[in-house]
This record gives structure tokens, sequence and C-alpha cells, in this order.
């Protein structure tokens, strides 16, 4: 079962472990901690980790003692995030692991040390397990069990060359957010996923490691997966796609051949990309790497980690099934937050476990500080399989998903040079993640400003009732546990990330003039004919245009 299908069920026992996990990682202060007799190292051992027995296994050493990542909230722009926020993760890591890492190597365990959450991946035998749980400073250890890739079939139908605007990126109004002058310029978008063919001739202009002559793949490409097994093999040294997913869900995001083959909504965004499964599969480290190397990209041999060149938001098409070690996944839960402590969003799709009720069931989907992504066709309607909430799994009841996009036959970029279609939350979230793209090209000041991000898109979402009513969230009601705040306006985001540039939240009288210097600041080339955006019909938006814009939508 790939990281992308069908959600798997795990056993109760562990959801109560998962559902501690959780608390103590997002309520204590700077530490997790296991419960019971300090010399039974049992409690704190994946099942599935502690088999009798010296064959090898892979698993994840979790600390106790975690970065204190409050302080980001106080610094105001993206760069400053990454840059602090990687310095005090490494900081931590640097003073903490280095004993566990030696009870490991003397146990006869291979490692991997980490920084994205404090944690180290090892593989060994039962007394490398002991000798890492029986620690007082480790206090948990997960499973990561390696996974035999099978290919999957996705639904797709190849499709012209030649392309019209898919029927998603007309829905959401993304033409005239373009129209208005937001086209993701200025915007870093990433991918963590299957891979990417980065020269389809709808993406290879919007990498950012092309100069239009030649490409350089260091700090733009990272491969996470280190075993063959695929036809990408292991370690690839330039981006490569082994099942077509990913290309296809870049696509969604920036893809733009320049000649008319239009189907991203961010096409003048610049994407970078993070193989996080082999021909479909992953575990969590694999997923936890990709995170890692997006908060400070590095060249191809792993050295010279750069903060500054961290995306703005990150397409998160997969699921951490039980299958794929996501039983109790406190280092995953860890990592997703340090993400968005860094500034970036992170955009998740719910899952195709639909329709019930609580199907929202997998990571990082179920975790407050992704932003999950349900499906919906060309009526609005949610697609059958796309999940819903609310959580169950950890206790929390929270609301999923929290947004609501295209997913149901999406066209978009497949390996090599052509086109296809395909279904899914996973074709959702990418919308929501080129949705981002423009409305920090509208408002470049709201790069890193996750929660504003996450209110916006929410503010100006179209609002979607149904009959279904999930736990406390009555279907009648907005938001909902089928859609969230309802299906994504690109327009209309674009529109409010421009006036409300004081990020207050709401259209008042120092808005206007922030607003018309930022036009001053930020031309916009004129369209051909009256858009939506261009109320007076002068062949280009302007204060005025996008001031009326935002009235009538008020309406």
């Amino acid at each position: 079962m790939s990281g992308f299908f069908n959600a798997a069920t795990a056993g109760a026992a562990r959801l109560g472990r998962l559902a501690a996990a959780a608390c103590c990682a997002t309520l204590c202060a700077g530490a997790i901690g296991g419960a019971g007799p300090a010399d039974d190292w049992r409690h704190k051992v994946d099942p599935e980790v502690a088999a009798p027995g010296e064959a090898p296994r892979e698993f994840l050493v979790v600390l106790g003692e975690q970065a204190d990542l409050s302080g980001a909230r106080r610094l105001a722009t993206h760069a400053q995030k990454t840059v602090w926020v990687h310095r005090r993760l490494r900081e931590t890591a640097a003073r903490t692991q280095a004993p566990v890492v030696e009870a490991l190597r003397a146990a006869g365990a291979e490692v991997q040390p980490f920084w994205i959450a404090n944690f180290v991946w090892a593989r060994g035998g039962r007394h490398a397990v002991e000798a890492a749980a029986a620690r007082p400073d480790v206090a948990l250890v997960e499973a990561n069990p390696p996974v035999a890739p099978a290919l999957p079939i996705p639904e797709t139908r190849h499709a012209d060359k030649s392309v019209d605007i898919p029927w998603g990126i007309l829905k959401t109004r993304a033409p005239e957010a373009w129209a208005a002058g937001a086209r993701g310029q200025g915007a870093v978008v990433a991918g963590a996923d299957t891979g990417y063919d980065w020269d389809h001739p709808a993406l290879i202009r919007q990498y950012r490691g092309w100069d239009g002559a030649a490409a350089t793949h260091d700090h733009n490409w990272h491969d996470a997966v280190h075993a063959a097994g695929s036809s990408c093999g292991a370690d690839a040294p330039e981006p490569c796609d082994d099942n077509g997913h990913g290309t296809h869900t870049m696509g969604t995001m920036a893809g733009d051949d320049g000649a008319g083959a239009v189907v991203g909504l961010a096409p003048a965004a610049t994407w970078i990309g993070c193989r996080n499964m082999n021909a479909g599969w992953g575990t969590p480290a694999t997923y936890m790497e990709c995170l890692q190397w997006f908060v400070a990209p590095t060249d191809g041999a792993g050295q010279d980690p750069d903060p500054a060149r961290a995306p703005h938001v990150i397409n998160n098409s997969y699921s951490c099934t039980a299958s794929e070690g996501c039983g109790d996944p406190a280092a995953l839960l860890l990592a997703v937050e340090n993400v968005r402590a860094a500034g970036i969003f992170m955009a998740v799709s719910a899952g195709n476990s639909g329709p019930a009720c609580g199907s929202v069931y997998d990571p990082p989907a179920i975790y407050d500080a992704a932003f999950t992504v349900g499906s919906v066709d060309d009526s609005d309607v949610a697609a059958s399989s796309s999940s819903r909430g609310p959580v169950t799994r950890d206790g929390s009841n929270r609301l999923k998903p929290d947004i609501a996009a295209p997913g149901v036959s999406v066209t978009s970029c497949l390996p090599g040079t052509g086109y296809g279609v395909m279904s899914g939350t996973s074709m959702a979230a990418p919308h929501v993640a080129g949705l981002v793209a423009l409305v920090i090209s509208a408002n470049p000041d709201t790069a890193g400003d996750v929660d504003w991000l996450e209110a916006l898109i929410a503010r100006s979402a179209v609002g979607l009732t149904n009959a279904q009513n999930c736990g406390d969230f009555a279907g009648a009601d907005i938001p909902n546990a089928v859609y969230g705040h309802g299906r994504i306006d690109a327009l209309a985001a674009v529109v409010a990330a421009r006036s409300d540039l004081d990020r207050d939240g709401r259209l008042t009288a120092a808005d206007p003039p922030l607003l018309a210097r930022s036009l001053a600041g930020n031309p916009t080339t004129p369209t051909a004919g009256r858009s939506s955006g261009d109320r007076d019909g002068d062949g280009r938006p302007t204060a005025a245009d996008l001031l009326r814009l935002r009235i009538d939508l008020a309406k």
C-alpha cells in the first residue's frame, strides 16, 4: 500500500500511545516522556520493533528533549524563521544525541542522526533496541519498517500535448488572479513525492536549478531513497520520478510550457523537490528526511545546508500508513510542527478513504500543524473517496479537512512530454500549494506567516455545505467535516491579500493606502481585454479595481 493510496488501520493499543505522544510533543515544554517504571524499557518501544532475536530491523529513537521553537513566532519574515529554527534544531541535536549514537553503535547498529526532530534512525537487532530504550534520555522507539516497493497504477488518461487550462484552474478563478498580477512570482514551491521529471516542457522553466542553458541540482533536489528498488535507483543525482504521481502534482502547482499548456495554479512560481517514496512507498524516515532537507536545502553530497533557500510552501500528497511504520508517529508529528515553526506552509492531502466520517486517519493529514485538503469535482461536490473528518485517531476530534480543492479528473504533467488525468486528494492539495504562491506574489510580506495564510485561504473560500453530519460538525454548517471552510477561490484570496496589508484579518481604513503603495511598487502586466480584475476596463488592475473587487466579494 503506497503512501498516497488508501489508508490502513492500526490497533487500539497504538492509538492510545499516539495520543500520549502527541500530547507530550505539543504541550510539554521542550521535552517528551513516556509513562511507566524508569527501569522498564518496554513501554517505550513499538511492538513491531520489540520482536525477539537479533535479526536487523529499522527503528527511530526519539529523544525526550526537543528544541523549544516558541520564539520563532516573534520573528517577522520567512528568512528569519528558517535560519533561526534551523540553528535551534541543529544545536539541540548536536548537544543531546552523541550518547545515544554511541550506545547504538556499541550495540552493533547502523545510525543516522536527524535534527528536524530530535531523533536517530537506526538498523540493528533487539540488543540495540534495548540499549536505546533503556536510556533515560530516550522517550520512544518507533518502527521504520523497510517496505518492498510495488509500483501502483493510478488512474491516468494521456492527454494531447496541447492542453486547455484544466477545469480546476478555471474553477478557482486563478486566471483572474493572474490578470491582477499574481502569478506566483517570487514564491518557491516544493514537493515531497515520488520524484519529478524536471525537464518536462511545462516544468523545466520553473525549476530553480535551471538557468535557461544548464542545470544545477545542488540545493534544488534531494533523494531520500537510499536503496535501489525502482527505475530511479538510489540517491538519484537529479530529479527522477519512478511513478508519475510527483510530476503530476508539481504540474498542478507550477506547470506552464510557455506555449499555451498552462496546467499550474502558480505558473510563475519557482519549484524544488525531494523524493520521499520508492515506487510509491515511503517510511517515516524518508518522509522526515525530505522535511529536514526543505528547512535547509543541501548540495548533492548533503553538505552546505542553506535555510535561506527554504521553500515557502510544501505540497505533501501522501499518507504515512501503519504499514509504513506510522503506528506511533511522534517523530513525524514533531517534524511537521517544526517545519511550520520555520514559516513553511504544509499543504497535505486528506486521504482517499471516504466517504465515512472519521476517515481522515493517517499522518500528516491528522495534524493540527498541517493544512489538510479534501477533493471536489467540477460541480463542487465532494469526491466520494475524499476522506472526511473529524480526526478520531488521536482523540482530538479536530476538524479536518481544513479546505477543499479540485481533485477529480485533474489534467497535469506526466513523465516525458505528455499530460494526463488523475483523481484524488493528492491532486487537490497542490492546488492549495499553488494558491499559497499566488498570495505571496500578491503580498510578499505574508511569506512565512503561516497562521495568516491559512486564515486568509479559509476566509476567502467558497463555503460549501452538505447533508453529512460527522461528529460535532453538522454538514449544514461552515466549516464542516466534508469541505472544511469550503473550496478555494484564488481571486478572492489574492484580492484579500492585497487589501488586508496590515494582516489584521479585515479591511480597514489603514489598508487602502497600503494597497495603493503596494500596487505602485508591484506593477502588473496589462491584459489584453477586460478581466474580472480589471473593473474599469482600462487594461490593467489598479488599486481602485481591487478595492471594488474586495467590496463585491464581501457582499
